[in-house]
This record gives C-alpha cells, structure tokens and sequence, in this order.
C-alpha cells in the first residue's frame, strides 16, 4: 500500500496522508486490491473524475510501479492490482518487527482528564464508559510518541455530599462501610438515594442540606470531620473499582474542595484587560452573543464564584503543573456547551493550548434511562461481577477440571472486562448506546469475548502446529490474501483513529481482522497443507497484530479459553 500511496501522491500533488485517507479496499476482489477515487481532483483538473480516473490508469499501465501487476479504472475509481507474493512477504516481515503498529507521529504533552467523579454516590455504568475511553486515548496518544498525564477532578463537595451527609447523621449515624460490609463508595451513594427518597416526603431534609453546605463552607469541625470521613470511604472503594477495571495510575488527582473558590484573580485580572465586564449588582460575565454561546456569569453579585471560575482555575493549573500542549477532558454530552464556553474564554485570555472535550453519548439499559438519585443507575461493581460470574459458569462448563477456582476467576474477570470495554468503544464515543450485558458476552458476534476466542483460537494452533521447514508462498487463496491486506493496513487505522480521537475504528478494524480470520480458518487447514509453514506465519501475524489493536482498547488477550 505504501508504494500505491507514494506514486499517487507524486502524480496528484495530493499529500499523502489525504492519499491514505482516500484509498479504499474494494469489495470485490476482480476489482483490484485498492481504489483510489478520483472525485476530489475535478476542480483541480477541470475534467470529470471519469476522465481523470481513466488518464491515471493509463500512465501508471505504462510503468507499473514496483509490486503492481495491474492498473485499471471502473467508473471514476483507478484500481491496483498488486503481486500477492510480494505483498505476503511484506506482511510478514512487517509484524515481525515488534514496533508494528507503534507510529512515531507526536512528541506532545497530553493531558487527559478522567473519571472525574462524583464523591456522593457509587461509579456506576456511565463511569465505566467514561474510562473505557479514557484509557483508550491514553493508549492511543501514548502509541504515537506522545507523553500522557493522567488526571482526575474529585468533585467531593456541594449540595450532594451535603444530602448524604444528612442521611448518614438521620439513618446510619455510627455505623461505617466497614461495619456493613459495604464497599465504601456504594455505602455513600445508598445514603444519597435514601435522602432522595425521603426527601420527597420530608421536604424540610433539603433544608437541612443546604444548611450542612452552608456549615462545610464556614468551616465547622463536625462537619469537616464527617464529610472527610464519608469521603475516605469514597474514595477507597472508587479505587478498588479503578484497579479491577484496569484504569491508569493518576498522575494527579485534584479536589473541588480545594479550588472551589479559586479562579477569581483570573477573573478580576480579565475584568482590568475589558476581556470581562460588570453588571450594576456587581456581578461580572462575559458577552459570548457573537460567537453564539450568549452571556455567561464567572463571579454572582455576592463575589462568589461558579463553576465556570473553578474550571478556568483547573485548566490553567494542569498546564501549569505539567507543561501540556494539549488538554483532553473525558466528559459526557450534557456538558458541551460548558466546554465550549470554558475553552472560548480560555483561548481569548491567551492560553491557546489544544483544548478538546471528548463528549461521550450516554449509557441506557433495554429498560430504559438510569437515575441514580432514584437508585436505578447499574453499579459498575455489580455489572463486573455479575458479567464476571456469567463468563466463570461458561469456563467451569468448559474447563471445570483443568482450572483452579483462582484461574477461572481471573479468566473470567479478563472475558467480563472484555466484554464490557469492547461494547463501550465499538460506537463512536458521540453517541449514546444501550447495554445489554447477556449480548456483550456472546462468543458469536461483533463481541468481545469473539475477539479473545479468535486470537485463543490462533493461539491453539501455534502451539498443536510446530515449524518446520522454510516458508513458502504459493497459489495465495482468496481467504488468505484477505487477511494479509486486513494486516497490512493495522497502521492505517491506528493513524486514523488517533488524528480523530476514535478508537471505534480500532475496535471495528478488530471485529473486521477476526472475522477475516475465521473466515481464512475455515478454508485453509494448516496440517497437511503444502502451506503449512506460510499459514503458520500469517496466524502468527493475526495474532500479534489482535494483540496490539485490542492493547490499544486496555483489553488484555487470552491464550487460551
């Protein structure tokens, strides 16, 4: 493909990497190994695709370029025709070199910002999403050279952690997560829904509430002493969910409590540059009417800041403290107008940095929308462990007399996360999906415990099949010649997933590679085969590039299931 990129370039004017983007792999095979379409050179050439599709062809006939056998048109598309021997030779010396996939296209400081939850209530199956992702793009940016920070917002005050705070003292007072045998986040977040519930017919506990806010805000010990209590349990039993997930080491944790109130110097300071200005009760915003996003508060008539103030504060502390070029935030897509305003201001203050807020669509149930005020929200420990103990029963079936308890338990945490991260990244992260944990553990289907089977499946034959002899290409089959293309282009993908920030396209390049694994499975046995050692070395090639692709999704491989 490399060749077919460069000589196109060369002859368009096009940059390569618009080439890469271009180029397409028919779907049928008598149409060529590649196309590239011709639509966008009209206007440069002032003549139809056709025609030009046509003039390409017929240049490139008169001087194959090296490894092309063929070049032909159909319609306004110039297709390639390539020496499959010398493609499969390509291919495997390509993923025997252990930096495949790894592209040196960055030398960057980002900044990802993830989960950033809250301290009041348990993570539950949007957080799971939002570091699915998370440790995607982390991966991903970390595979082009760039050099990643990883850190997380605490939102551990306000009126929520007030409410269970109310409840803890109403209708738990003495008692602690340990004494319950509950995991520390989920002892809080039953206390925030049991103010939820008991609020709707007790109006006056919201008074009480807003009293305890007013109480942390002043500085009272009891208070003080609670609220670090209730958020100790918080925090540990959120960190035991980051580690079973897989999450990475925060480089940094920050806390609402300790910046709550900052961000008004950087307001005063644009309020003397004109950036900002004052309305008659004292209040200070800013007019965004032109670029659409109308006014916005950064300080109430009081003096007191908002969160818009705490966010400005925030960004320019993460540049401060790690010197970034480009700043991420892993957020859903209820908040995209705050981001569009945060990083509006922040560009007008001077702090050009790469701002990006990587808005992820919500996670529904096929009963419909969680709530966690309600207490209806899926706990992410309990959908780990219940996927968890769905993938052990299947193992036990299986493999009951080969295994130990402590090996099925781990295997089955490795199937159950599998299934879980790959079913939140195949969609683009834009879009809102719905969970369905019985159809995210199937072993058949765009899954991810069919990924593992596949690569266990590769795995299964490296060890039953020794090598023996040379490798030897010959009488290349239709199945084979799909995979080494679908190998061939792991790079392309990785490229385009990172410039886009999508690693749906990895997670559906794996789906597309599994299945054109199988596919080749199926019509070329491996014992007996004259190909024996060619079709050994390309399941060795699958495999290693499976590894890779699912890597960059934190999904960890099974060599045997």
């Amino acid at each position: 493909m490399e060749t077919i990129v460069s000589v196109l370039a060369k002859e368009t004017g096009i940059e390569v990497a618009t080439v890469e983007n271009l180029l397409e792999v028919p779907p049928k095979p008598e149409m060529g190994d590649f196309a590239f379409p011709c639509f966008s050179l009209a206007k440069i050439h002032k003549k139809s695709p056709l025609a030009i599709a046509q003039d390409l062809a017929e240049k490139f006939r008169t001087e194959l370029p090296k490894g092309i056998t063929n070049v032909d048109f159909k319609g306004a598309y110039v297709n390639f025709f390539t020496d499959k021997n010398l493609l499969a030779s390509q291919v495997l010396d390509k993923v025997k070199d252990e930096n495949f996939g790894s592209l040196k296209l960055d030398k960057k400081k980002v900044g990802i910002e993830y989960p950033a939850p809250n301290t009041n209530k348990a993570l539950h199956i949007g957080h799971l999403r939002n570091m699915a992702i998370g440790e995607a793009i982390t991966k991903m940016n970390e595979n082009v050279g760039n050099e990643v920070y990883h850190l997380n917002l605490f939102n551990d005050r306000g009126i929520l952690i007030s409410k269970s705070m109310i409840a803890y003292e109403k209708y738990a007072k003495g008692k602690t997560s340990e004494s319950e045998g509950v995991k520390g986040d989920k002892f809080v977040g039953e206390l925030y829904t049991r103010f939820s519930i008991e609020s709707k017919e007790n109006p006056e506990l919201e008074e009480l509430a807003k009293e305890k806010l007013r109480l942390w805000e002043a500085g009272d010990i009891e208070t003080r002493e609670l609220w670090a209590k209730m958020n100790s349990w918080a925090y540990a039993g959120m960190q035991e969910t980051f580690d079973k997930f897989g999450l990475s080491k925060i480089d940094k944790n920050y806390f609402e409590s300790e910046m709550y109130t900052e961000g008004k110097e950087i307001v005063e300071v644009g309020l003397a540059k004109g950036l900002f200005s004052k309305k008659e009760d004292g209040a200070v915003f800013i007019d965004l009417e032109k670029e659409k996003l109308g006014e916005k508060i950064l300080l109430r008539s009081d003096g007191t800041s908002v969160y818009m103030t705490q966010d400005l504060f925030l960004a320019e502390q993460k540049v401060r403290d790690f010197n970034l070029d480009n700043s991420y935030y892993v957020v859903g897509c209820d908040q995209e107008y705050h981001f569009k305003v945060l990083f509006n201001i922040l560009e007008k203050m001077g702090l050009k940095k790469g701002w990006k807020h990587l808005s992820y669509g919500m996670v529904s149930l096929p009963s419909g929308k969680m709530k966690s005020r309600e207490g209806t929200a899926v706990s992410a420990d309990d959908l780990i462990d219940e996927t968890q103990e769905l993938a052990a029963k299947g193992i036990r079936e299986r493999m009951s007399d080969e295994l130990s308890d402590e090996e099925i338990k781990a295997r089955a945490l490795k199937i159950a996360l599998a299934a879980i991260k790959y079913t939140l990244l195949k969609v683009d992260i834009h879009k809102g999906i719905v969970f369905n944990p019985k159809e995210a553990l199937a072993f058949e289907g765009d899954t991810g415990p069919y990924l593992l089977y596949s690569y266990a499946r590769a795995s299964s034959i490296i060890r039953k099949v020794k090598s023996e002899g040379e490798v030897k290409i010959i009488d290349l089959k239709d199945s084979e010649i799909k995979l080494l293309k679908k190998i061939d282009s792991f790079e392309d993908v990785v490229k385009r997933s990172y410039e886009n920030l999508a690693p749906n396209l990895i997670a559906n390049y794996c789906f597309e590679l599994a299945q054109n694994f199988n596919e080749f499975y199926h019509a070329c046995p491996v014992m007996g085969s004259d190909a024996k050692e060619f079709r050994l070395k390309l399941i060795d090639g699958f495999r290693v590039v499976m590894k890779k692709g699912l890597g960059l999704l934190g999904i960890d491989v099974i060599e045997e299931m």
